[in-house]
Order: C-alpha cells, then structure tokens, then sequence
C-alpha cells in the first residue's frame, strides 16, 4: 500500500504530473523540461527528485548528459491510466498538448546543444 500511496502522492502535483507526461513521450534532459515547462532548473530538479524516489523517474548518464525516463514497468501500468485520465478530463488535455507541441518546438531548437555551447 506504501508504494502506491507514494504513487499517487507524486503524481498529485502538477508539475510532477505534467514531467512524467512528457518522459511516457520520450527520455529527456532537464535543460529540455526546462524549455518546456518554462521552469527554472532548480524547480525542475527538485520534481525529478521527488519522481525519482516515488520510483516514477529513473536517470541514465550519456556522457555529460543526464537523461531521464519512465522505466518501462512504470509506463505500462500507468500510461493506459494516465491516457484515459486526459481523455475523460478535457483540462488536462489542454495542457497535456501545450505541452507537447512545446517539446516538438524544443526539440527543433536541440537545447542540449545550446546548453554544452
């Protein structure tokens, strides 16, 4: 019960939320969920804290990189929830896909490129 109360408790924020919304889309670095969020790197780092120890977020190093994800366990139990969660809430979606279209213009941009220069 333990687990799954630290689940919950995770998750129940928005911004913890919204991070592991954008890591079920793809592994990230925090200069990119920076640039996505619009959030400072400190608050970002301090919610992929709080995820790692719910066991949501796992960090994998790349060379100089940090790199974030959701362990595939974790993102079969919970994205067919979470996805189901969006569609039956139409807030969510709204953000959800702010979100989203914020990653692509990210991504375009390559921040980690930017943030080694």
């Amino acid at each position: 019960m333990k687990s799954l109360v630290a689940t919950f408790k995770a998750l129940s924020d928005p911004t913890r939320l919204r991070i592991v919304l954008l890591l079920m889309r793809r592994d990230l670095c925090v200069c990119e969920l920076t640039a996505v969020l619009g959030l400072e790197q400190s608050r970002v780092s301090h919610q992929l804290r709080l995820l790692r120890e719910a066991g949501l977020v796992k960090d994998v190093r790349d060379g100089r990189w940090i790199i974030y994800r959701v362990p595939a366990p974790v993102r079969r139990g919970l994205g067919p929830f979470l996805r189901q969660q969006i569609r039956i809430k139409a807030a969510g979606a709204d953000v959800a896909g702010s979100d989203r279209k914020r990653l692509a213009s990210c991504l375009r941009e390559s921040p980690r490129r930017k943030c080694a220069a």
